[in-house]
């Protein structure tokens, strides 16, 4: 029996949403393992990720690398994003 997950999460803004997605379609084209598949896609403003796995331990897996990389990427932008604030004030 196949395992599903679907993740919906809003940003601060649309500029975010599409760097997260485009940041995260190219995981998408190859899985790291044949035990998942993982789609990322933009729905009604929100960034949606669909996973379906063979089972729970490979589920888990992709739901996990995926948040890491989404919350690697969001850290990334707001580090970009002081930056050029501080810039600005000096």
């Amino acid at each position: 029996m196949k395992r599903r997950a679907v993740i919906r999460l809003s940003f601060q803004s649309e500029k975010y949403l599409k760097t997260v997605l485009d940041a995260l379609k190219p995981e998408t084209r190859k899985s790291a393992s044949c035990r998942s598949e993982t789609k990322v896609e933009e729905e009604d403003g929100n960034l949606v990720v669909r996973f379906e796995a063979k089972d729970t331990s490979a589920l888990r897996a992709a739901v996990n690398a995926y948040l890491r990389w989404i919350s690697l990427t969001q850290s990334i932008l707001e580090s970009i994003n002081n930056l050029s604030i501080r810039e600005i004030d000096e």
